[in-house]
């Protein structure tokens, strides 16, 4: 991976990001390259006879025909080992903190020199080591335990391990047959990590939004895509889903995306507290930054160095998400690099292999058991900015074709102002019966249930709706009038949450059950009054607001609240 590098080209021909050079002999296939006298960073992407074509990962203005173009026989690479957590890199994987790396053309930021981290060895000279296992922990870099794991191709007598105390970031950790095994370790990043077999997915990613863990259920180990247009709240989403989610580890990839949106995302994170270990969230969430006004090619390796991180953290047995926002920015930026290079164009100018490439992304994704035998997980949200909100249109209909579940978001529902704006009727999930599986061994299958109840009272609630606007309210039978409210009220009073209210920002598992259980409990009741000959718009001109707003006047698991304010509703229906 340090290989000095050596001559072997001269560039011929840039255009943007797109080099091409001749007389380039020994490279090979997605070899990382240096271009010019500022080693301006590049990968080769096709070669035919002696010349080669390359992606820029910087800024390519200065650079010129003649220029020097130097192989350094290895493909890119991530630098992988304790800083992750907690830091804020861009789409190679260089640390951001303290200015833009990428405005210094060729810049290879790592670890400031002289860092130092307390290592614990967790295994004794003479012992036999294989590759995967633990061989110590770091503390102070993170709030989750970071452990060094013996890299891919060990196995023998550990003949040293360093003693316990500080050790600096760049020291070897072990010799295993006279290998080192340094603290960092590099890995290609369009090469998926090693596992001893991939795992069913079985435990359910609570999200803390009730639309999804109630409607639209993903697995951890699951793949997902949110499509939605501009201004329906992708962004907003993910962030929520980035706080208040239980995996052990969040990767936050900003592709393309505006600046300021990514520079909040940042500081909320870094500000925002964990709940689950009371420090930071940030401590245990690694952000890469490739936003709209950063190098275009760079934005193509970030989504592989963000999955390559989760599988780096996923070896060591946690539960791993990625949200990369958005894989549209991505696309565009394979676009625009095809056309450059001069290839028959598909699709509204797309690259013939965009489906591969985004095939390749998801398969990422999954629950393994790792060559040690621990058990970890890397799930991935994808977010789609559809131009238009056009979802016929190529990345969204391909996207379809390889995740597990879709949550598209509604224009008409985020118009008005309803949150999280994720349609029932547009929506899927295919890990619905592995989530119902899981819950009947939690709850009786109490949560299949209720999920059944809200999707049948939602889609007879819209086509009802929609009747009603023809005929109006009063030409319905009296039942399905009592349809229509009780469609409102599982609109209005469950599956609307307010992202900026403390008690209502994320949902634990009981008060969800306990809200759904007490808007279908006030249906219930009106559709038994109503059978036994009540009056209809008695119960129309009734204020639910109490009940409504019983997910944001209690916190987020008062359960036993919700259960009070279902009975005092009850006690005051006429």
């Amino acid at each position: 991976m340090n290989t000095i590098p050596v001559r072997t080209g001269t560039v011929i021909r840039v255009d943007g990001p797109l080099v091409e050079a001749a007389q380039a002999t020994g490279m090979a296939m997605f070899d990382l390259v240096e271009l010019g006298s500022t080693a301006i960073p590049g990968e080769t992407v096709a070669i035919r006879d002696d010349r080669v074509t390359i992606q820029a990962y910087e800024y390519t203005g200065g650079l010129r025909p003649g220029d020097p173009v130097r192989g350094t026989h290895a493909p890119l690479t991530a630098r992988l080992g304790p800083g992750l957590l907690g830091g804020v890199f861009d789409g190679l994987l260089r640390p951001l903190t303290g200015g833009p790396v990428w405005l210094r053309t060729g810049t290879r930021a790592a670890q400031p020199a002289g860092s130092e981290w307390t290592f614990t060895p967790a295994v004794r000279p003479g012992e036999r080591v294989r590759a995967g296992q633990l061989i110590g922990t770091v503390a102070g870099s993170g709030s989750v335990d970071y452990r060094i794991l013996a890299p891919a191709g060990v196995d023998g007598t550990l003949d040293a391990v360093a003693e316990p105390g500080m050790i600096q970031d760049h020291a070897d950790v072990a010799t295993v047959d006279g290998t080192p095994v340094p603290m960092h370790e590099r890995w290609p990043v369009r090469t998926p990590r090693p596992c001893r077999r991939r795992l069913t997915p079985d435990t359910p990613l609570q999200t803390g939004q009730r639309v999804i863990d109630l409607l639209f259920p993903v697995l951890k180990g699951s793949t997902v895509a949110v499509p939605g247009g501009f201004g329906t709240g992708k962004t907003v989403l993910l962030q929520q889903i980035a706080k208040w989610c239980d995996a052990d580890v969040i990767v936050y990839v900003g592709c393309g995306e505006r600046g300021n949106e990514m520079a909040d995302v940042v500081t909320e994170l870094f500000a925002l507290p964990d709940p689950r270990t009371g420090g930071r969230l940030a401590d245990r969430t690694v952000a890469i930054a490739n936003t709209s006004n950063m190098p275009m090619m760079a934005r193509e390796a970030s989504v592989y160095s963000a999955v390559t991180v989760a599988e780096y953290f996923r070896d060591m047995g946690y539960d791993v998400l990625v949200i990369a926002d958005s894989t549209s920015r991505w696309a565009e930026a394979l676009r625009e690099f095809a056309t450059r290079n001069g290839a028959l164009p598909a699709e509204e100018g797309y690259p013939a292999d965009l489906a591969s490439a985004l095939a390749a992304f998801y398969e990422r994704a999954g629950a393994v058991l790792t060559t040690e035998g621990r058990q970890g997980s890397v799930t991935i949200i994808g977010a789609v900015s559809p131009p238009g909100g056009d979802l016929t249109e190529p990345v969204t209909a391909h996207t379809q074709r390889f995740v597990r579940c879709l949550w598209t978001l509604d224009r008409d529902l985020a118009y008005a102002r309803h949150y999280p704006a994720v349609s029932w009727s547009g929506s899927f999930s295919r890990d619905t019966d592995r989530v119902a599986a899981w819950h009947s061994r939690h709850d009786a299958g109490a949560w299949a249930v209720a999920r059944a109840r809200l999707l049948q009272s939602l889609a007879e609630g819209d086509r009802l709706s929609a009747l009603a606007e023809l005929v109006g309210l009063s030409g319905l039978a009296a039942a399905e009038r009592v349809t229509v409210l009780t469609a409102r009220l599982i609109r209005e009073g469950v599956l609307r949450q307010n992202a900026q209210s403390s008690n209502d920002g994320h949902c634990e598992v009981g008060k969800s059950a306990a809200l759904v259980d007490a808007v279908l409990s006030v249906g219930d009741r009106i559709r038994a009054d109503v059978d036994s000959g009540a009056d209809p718009a008695r119960y129309e001109e009734t204020d639910f607001g109490p009940l409504v707003r019983l997910r944001d006047t209690v916190g987020p698991s008062d359960a036993e609240a919700v259960s009070a304010g279902r009975d005092a509703m009850l006690g005051r229906l006429p």
